[in-house]
């Protein structure tokens, strides 16, 4: 399907691994151009190696979501060698701060409230007035099932996820007539490093089998998703793909649940 983006700039935060980086080869494929973000350049600059795209067409530009300092270097740096940013995927987070309620300190919730509800605050201070100016914008928010169905063993990422949900919404409300469009997308437990690294520490805990982990958290943790298998990236960067397209001209204010049936409501 043509998406209707060639010739479009995409910026994707969290594009140096798992759903940004496939993001950004799903909008390579469709003609646009995109930026890389994330906060260490080198891995960025090793998985804009692996997605070889033509020059002129890809940029690895490292910053830091917390620092809206660092965030608006990486603006200017973007406006002098590729342009105005038409499509903004933020897509950077953290598991944060985990364990139950009594266990979580001061410390723990500041760094989760600082990378996954500021950091997407940041980002949008400073880049939506380049989504507001073209008549034409996409921003979408990556959220979490948690956002919806939290977990009481990390409350921190829970509030953050629910916090970007509510700000997209009212976001949508804001800029439609102007052309910009903002959704959300909420997967669970996809094949990312962040959900690698939690199965090994769960595997390390229960003296299993990463595989073994992966099925008891399945079975105790996720009861409800269905398909009772870890989700692919590429499948949750095909429904962001198409909400940052021509072909969600009518899908504003939305979430989309990429998450095999894990929350349990309608």
């Amino acid at each position: 399907m043509d998406l209707g983006i060639s010739g479009r700039t995409a910026l994707i935060f969290g594009g140096d691994s798992g759903i940004g980086w496939c993001t950004a080869r799903v909008l390579l494929q469709e003609g646009a151009t995109v930026i890389l973000s994330d906060v260490d350049q080198d891995e960025l600059d090793a998985a804009a190696q692996k997605l070889e795209a033509n020059p002129g067409r890809l940029f690895a530009m490292a910053a830091d979501v917390t620092d809206p300092a660092s965030l608006a270097r990486l603006h200017a740096d973007i406006a002098e060698r590729v342009g105005a940013v038409d499509i903004l995927v933020q897509s950077s987070g953290v598991t944060g701060a985990q364990g139950q309620f009594h266990e979580i300190d001061e410390d723990g919730w500041r760094t989760t409230i600082d990378i996954d509800l500021l950091g997407p605050v940041w980002i949008t201070r400073e880049f939506l007035p380049d989504l507001r100016a073209g008549g034409w914008g996409r921003l979408v928010y990556l959220v979490s099932e948690d956002a919806v169905q939290p977990y009481d063993d990390e409350l921190p990422y829970c509030a953050a996820k629910a916090g970007v949900l509510s700000m997209a919404k009212g976001l949508s409300r804001s800029y439609a007539t102007e052309g910009l469009l903002v959704n959300t997308v909420s997967p669970a437990f996809i094949h990312t490093p962040m959900t690698d690294a939690m199965m090994e520490k769960r595997a390390e805990q229960l003296g299993s089998s990463f595989d073994d982990a992966v099925d008891s958290f399945l079975d105790e943790e996720r009861p409800f998703l269905a398909q009772h298998r870890r989700g692919e990236p590429e499948e949750v960067a095909n429904v962001i793909a198409f909400l940052c397209s021509d072909r969600s001209s009518f899908v504003n204010g939305s979430n989309y649940r990429v998450d095999g049936g894990s929350v349990a409501t309608i």
